[in-house]
């Protein structure tokens, strides 16, 4: 294994797109369960829980995407117009669901309409990040260093159904996230819907997983040639671990142990990809060395990253701190 610069930063802009899917995942996940509440003020408590975090949590998009446009522009620029629909519409998703944030309080006669961007940006957020996600792991043509594929190549039965698992998985988040935060009817009722959530969530990552080796050749050698496989294994070993925790969680009434359990499950199938096709950048042929920039570029970036990234670490730890225990009603974002 070659630790050097390309492979640190590598490393790091991994780190930003699992702590976002992580952060963002449940908040995007209570969005998709929006329009399940039974009530506005429901609604209004769903809304309230995710208040002082959500914004923060979209800082490691920023992240991730930055640096691999400053870090790797190779990578950037082939998977840009490679996945540019389903980003743009991730993006514009994004933007509306934010600006419901703040307007579903103040418009009382239109606020459905806010409702409506909330749930609706949601879960187009999460199955384009789903889709870009399935459209990256089943490779994209690149010949002569640019992308070589056309316009719908993400558009697969592949990068749909990852792009359906993406949002089962968020809303089984977002379940969980409320019965940790939330007491009495609408407790009760996010315990009694994540259990369906968290069986459709298991069954559509053990398709994704079963598919994935017959996309690539190197995908089918990684998990089931020896010895390298032994290792591989270690994977699903910790993902039976993981269910184990979450089922036994919401049958014993067990606020917290759902939702970190659901969080593992999300880690576990992060690190299962990264076994899958590291170290292809953009597989199947761009390496992480094949797309970084120059040396100097990422030293001189890394200084920054150093200092800035245990500051925003601190930041998001100091705030889910704050904000730490279950919700009072009569409190929340007006």
């Amino acid at each position: 294994m070659e630790f050097d610069l390309a492979f640190i930063w590598a490393g790091l802009i991994a780190l930003a797109v699992l702590t976002y899917v992580i952060l963002d995942g449940f908040d995007l996940g209570l969005g998709i369960l929006f329009p399940f509440a039974k009530s506005n003020e429901e609604r209004d408590l769903m809304m309230n829980s995710v208040a002082p975090v959500w914004d923060g949590n979209e800082t490691w998009l920023v992240m991730g995407g930055g640096g691999l446009f400053a870090m790797f522009p190779l990578a950037y620029a082939v998977i840009m117009p490679a996945l540019y629909m389903p980003i743009m519409l991730m993006l514009l998703a994004l933007v509306f669901r934010g600006v419901s944030f703040e307007y579903r309080w103040r418009a009382q006669r239109y606020k459905w309409v806010w409702d409506a961007a909330f749930a609706g940006g949601s879960l187009l957020a999460a199955v384009c990040q789903g889709i870009a996600l399935g459209a990256l792991v089943q490779g994209i043509e690149v010949e002569g260093r640019a992308y070589a594929g056309g316009w719908f190549d993400w558009l697969s039965p592949f990068s749909l159904t990852t792009g359906l698992a993406v949002a089962v998985g968020y809303a089984l988040l977002g379940a969980c996230w409320l019965i940790m935060k939330t007491e009495g009817n609408i407790h009760h009722h996010m315990r009694r819907v994540a259990v369906p959530l968290a069986i459709s969530t298991l069954a559509l990552i053990g398709v994704v997983s079963l598919w994935t080796p017959f996309l690539d050749p190197v995908y089918f050698a990684r998990w089931f040639n020896l010895p390298g496989s032994l290792w591989s294994f270690c994977v699903p070993a910790l993902m039976a671990v993981l269910i184990w925790l979450l089922f036994s969680g919401l049958k014993s009434g067990r606020d917290q142990q759902p939702f970190f359990a659901a969080l593992g499950i999300f880690t576990t199938c992060f690190i299962g990809l990264g076994v899958s096709f590291y170290p292809m950048m953009v597989p199947p042929s761009l390496s992480i060395w094949d797309a970084a920039a120059p040396d100097k570029s990422l030293s001189f970036t890394l200084v920054g990253a150093a200092i800035l990234l245990p500051v925003i670490l601190a930041y998001t730890a100091y705030a889910y701190w704050v904000f730490r225990g279950k919700m009072d009603p009569s409190e929340g974002y007006h």
